[in-house]
């Protein structure tokens, strides 16, 4: 019999359990768009917080985004990309390193990050603001979730780890994937796991189904 698939994140797929595992508040600072060249975008979150502005403000602004994934999301609201990272916050430092230090760029990010690309660029002398546009805390669907020990957890980000550590703990007889190496970083050192190929979802699946 498979081992029934726990999915913990903001987004759902309908070969796993999907359990919630933050809740978003989006913010809306004060932001002159028309002092940036192009933006940075690590999570569709960020996208989801532009939906609060004139979109003739920055949508002419292109964007550097982590993944694919966080450009679909800004495509969406009919947004040009100006380049796809790797999947990982610590890649993109290679990508904007590809262009001018005059350029001006604006990181639209979440209150907590787990990546310190930023600091990295700024150290090497290129401009880039931060503009904090959305914040999160812990769902309740994960505090107080109900998790079959023989069973496969799948984790999207490090918040979502630590948001099921806070109640939970990962039993010995379970598999855990998670999406990517900084997700990784927030297990216990004695938890095994899986990496997926690419920082997808739908990757997590294809390897939890083979489990």
């Amino acid at each position: 019999m498979p081992k029934p698939i726990y999915l913990f994140s903001i987004s759902s797929h309908p070969a796993a359990i999907s359990i919630n595992s933050l809740d978003i508040a989006f913010l809306k600072p004060d932001i002159n768009f028309s002092k940036y060249d192009y933006f940075i975008i690590t999570s569709k979150q960020a996208s989801e917080a532009l939906k609060q502005y004139e979109k003739s403000e920055y949508l002419e602004k292109k964007a550097l985004c982590v993944s694919k994934q966080s450009a679909i999301s800004y495509e969406e609201l009919g947004g040009v990309i100006l380049d796809i990272g790797g999947g990982y916050g610590d890649n993109l430092v290679e990508k904007i390193k590809e262009y001018p230090k005059e350029i001006k760029w604006l990181y639209l990010r979440a209150e907590t990050v787990a990546s310190d690309f930023v600091f990295t660029c700024k150290e090497n002398g290129y401009t880039i603001d931060e503009a904090i546009v959305y914040k999160s805390e812990c769902s309740q669907d994960i505090l107080h979730a109900e998790i079959e020990e023989n069973s496969v957890l799948i984790f999207t980000s490090p918040s979502s780890v630590e948001c099921f550590l806070k109640n939970h703990t990962i039993s010995t007889l379970a598999k855990v994937i998670v999406i990517g190496k900084t997700t990784a970083k927030a297990l216990p050192k004695e938890i095994k796991y899986i990496v997926s190929d690419d920082t997808t979802i739908q990757s997590c699946i294809n390897i939890a189904k083979n489990l």
